[in-house]
């Protein structure tokens, strides 16, 4: 029997509102977020990178020794160096980068370092002096070698891998030699003295090509002007 008095009908309706207040409150945006039309959370973005992991680190010797490219020209090939001090002390030079070819295989190969390349090409050959590079101050140095085959009955030599270290007795790094060492049967590889790098002159990609003989002056007059 539904009762008509007034103040019971109150009592209930009040009863009734009360509790949609605590339902209503207790759901949160959280509660339909992805429903409804609500957009649902952002994924996740990936963090960015340190920046130390996108540089190189300074090996312990406080160098780093990398190439700056090659260029071939009938036969002559010429590989740019460069050594960087990476440290924070100063670092000395007297000589010449001593340098290992290794075959596919990571074996080395057996040649016969030229120091100054004087039996290679020429322009290369003056002699070491003392380099002090100050903490970013960089060193170069060209390799030479020709692909020069001499004798059909001797194989000919294809170096794969070479490194570099900045003087006997010291670590040596491996560097990108710009395609095979394609050394024919000579035998040999040359290279350059270390020499200072100018600071104001940015790092080379390619080495400077050796120089080109001189033109044989000709033997023919020029026209006369007043003809």
């Amino acid at each position: 029997m539904i009762s008509r008095d007034p103040a019971a009908w109150r009592r209930i309706s009040a009863t009734v509102a009360t509790a949609l207040v605590l339902v209503l409150g207790g759901c949160t945006s959280d509660d339909h977020r992805g429903q409804g039309g609500d957009p649902p959370y952002p994924p996740p973005t990936a963090p960015s990178p340190s920046p130390s992991a996108t540089v190189d680190p300074c090996p312990a010797s406080g160098v780093q020794i990398r190439s700056t490219g090659g260029d071939a020209a009938m036969g002559l090939r010429a590989l740019g160096i460069e050594l960087i001090n990476c440290g924070d002390q100063p670092y000395q030079l007297n000589g010449y980068p001593v340098l290992h070819v290794f075959d596919e295989q990571r074996e080395p190969i057996m040649l016969r370092v030229v120091n100054g390349a004087k039996e290679i090409t020429m322009g290369f050959d003056q002699p070491p002096r003392k380099v002090t590079l100050a903490a970013g101050e960089r060193a170069t140095a060209v390799v030479l070698w020709r692909n020069l085959v001499t004798d059909s009955t001797v194989v000919a030599t294809n170096g794969e891998y070479l490194t570099v270290a900045p003087a006997a007795g010291q670590p040596a790094e491996e560097v990108d030699p710009d395609g095979p060492i394609d050394l024919g049967n000579t035998g040999r590889i040359g290279v350059s003295a270390w020499k200072k790098a100018d600071p104001s002159t940015p790092a080379p990609t390619r080495p400077a090509p050796p120089p080109a003989p001189s033109a044989v002056p000709s033997s023919v007059s020029p026209p006369d002007g007043r003809l």
